[in-house]
């Protein structure tokens, strides 16, 4: 849809992507660990917040004027190349 110049339903159909793995997918998983006999709870370390709100935070500047450029793009991309490195390097990551 991006391609397509259709920015609106293509911001719509990430936001609407994340709200369905929030709210759906991980409490799912989290019933199905008990199950399996592996529970796993949701709470969240301080960089997994800070990787929320700096996330909630780059996305909300790059779409607040409703247009978009190959550069915003990069630049997301790296931002998520960034925090993959620094979640696999954290102390019990692997």
């Amino acid at each position: 849809m991006a391609i397509k110049d259709k920015m609106d339903l293509s911001l719509g159909i990430a936001i609407g992507s994340s709200l369905q793995i929030a709210l759906f997918v991980a409490p799912v998983l989290v019933f199905t660990s008990w199950f399996l006999g592996h529970p796993m709870d949701l709470e969240f370390t301080i960089p997994e917040v800070a990787a929320v709100i700096i996330a909630v935070f780059i996305v909300a500047e790059i779409s607040k004027d409703g247009r978009t450029n190959w550069l915003e793009g990069v630049q997301l991309l790296s931002v998520y190349l960034i925090l993959a490195i620094l979640f696999y390097f954290l102390p019990g990551g692997h």
